[in-house]
């Protein structure tokens, strides 16, 4: 999960690349009414890139069945959502690259196996993880302080691996002083993790930093009789002209008649949370107001670290191999610390 980006723009790179050609970008209404016609389904919003090279990633819901004879809303889920879908489409000539159906990808089905154990939120593998997790926490903290040393002479021997010792020896400090100094970093990482496992822990976050849980309501357009929504397209254009150096654009399309056009904004450079959001009137197209990440409440600031922390994301790729490389060792403490019991259970029986 720390290398979800870098993977599969190495392995399905035909769908998140394109070859940028000399003709002109074809018109975001022409890239929706494609997506439409392919899944028969309604664009809720997409995702373009200022890169040349990047597909623009367009967000489907099925639209909504009625049945005959209840007279409510069809659906293929059991929760009563709309099956979605994302498509991945070429922006020079409409051809479509991918379309996935929501939950299907490779990476969500792991994230699930991460999060729930394949089970839902609130089920019991959600239980098992969270618990899980807490347990971890406290053996790295009884951990650290069952390792410290009384002594500076003992704390200067404990911080080097002995690797001309014997083998008791070197297996020891594997265990130990690698699981020191991965315990530094494995505490943050946990600690990020239980912040996204208990909703008690979350909403500490708020109540320490006297910050509101919810961001503050977006505005509502104002409706006006036989007036129909702006095009999409005036929006694009709207943002493209207004960002000074944008990365990428989120536009989200309005459920209701008096909703707004939402559009997230990453500049360049920015950390991936540090989005800024602008709301437009869906008929006029009017700037209604914005919500930058500086003027979110110091909580949802705090809070919106937590995810990048955790994966390891929050400094790119220097911190994945971070992260991806302390997981790696934390596999190796587990069967450390069985070789070390084993080998004093030995002596014990021995001096029996």
């Amino acid at each position: 999960m720390s290398f979800e980006d870098e993977i599969n723009h190495t392995f399905f790179a035909e769908q998140y690349f394109v070859k940028p050609t000399s003709t002109q970008k074809l018109s975001i209404n022409e890239l929706i009414g494609i997506a439409e016609k392919s899944q028969k389904a309604k664009v809720i919003g997409l995702k373009v890139y200022n890169a040349a090279d990047r597909s623009v990633e367009i967000s489907l819901a099925a639209k909504e069945k009625t049945n005959a004879e209840t007279r409510k809303p069809k659906t293929e889920d059991k929760k009563g959502r709309r099956p979605g879908y994302l498509i991945y489409i070429n922006p020079y000539n409409g051809k479509i690259l991918q379309s996935v159906k929501s939950g299907d990808s490779f990476f969500k089905k792991v994230e699930m196996i991460h999060r729930f154990l394949l089970s839902k939120k609130g089920g019991i593998g959600n239980y098992v993880i969270s618990y899980s997790t807490l347990f971890f926490f406290f053996i790295l903290l009884t951990g650290i302080i069952l390792w410290w040393p009384k002594s500076n002479k003992a704390l200067k021997n404990r911080l080097k691996i002995k690797w001309d010792g014997k083998q008791k020896r070197l297996v020891h400090d594997l265990h130990v002083t690698l699981g020191f100094y991965s315990s530094l970093v494995l505490i943050v990482v946990v600690a990020t993790g239980l912040v996204m496992a208990f909703p008690s822990i979350n909403s500490a976050i708020f109540r320490i930093t006297k910050s509101k849980l919810e961001s503050p309501q977006p505005p509502k357009s104002k409706v006006v009789a036989d007036i129909e929504p702006l095009d999409f397209e005036n929006f694009s254009q709207i943002v493209e002209s207004t960002a000074k150096n944008w990365k990428f654009y989120t536009l989200r399309f309005p459920k209701e008649n008096d909703d707004v056009i939402s559009v997230s904004v990453l500049e360049k450079g920015s950390l991936t949370h540090k989005v800024d959001t602008y709301y437009f009137d869906q008929y006029t197209g009017k700037n209604l107001g914005s919500l930058a990440f500086a003027d979110k409440s110091l909580g949802q600031r705090i809070r919106s670290y937590v995810k990048p922390i955790h994966t390891g994301e929050i400094y790119g790729l220097p911190t994945k191999i971070l992260a991806f490389i302390i997981c790696l060792l934390t596999i190796t403490f587990p069967v450390t610390g069985v070789m070390m019991w084993l080998s004093r259970t030995k002596k014990t029986k021995g001096a029996a």
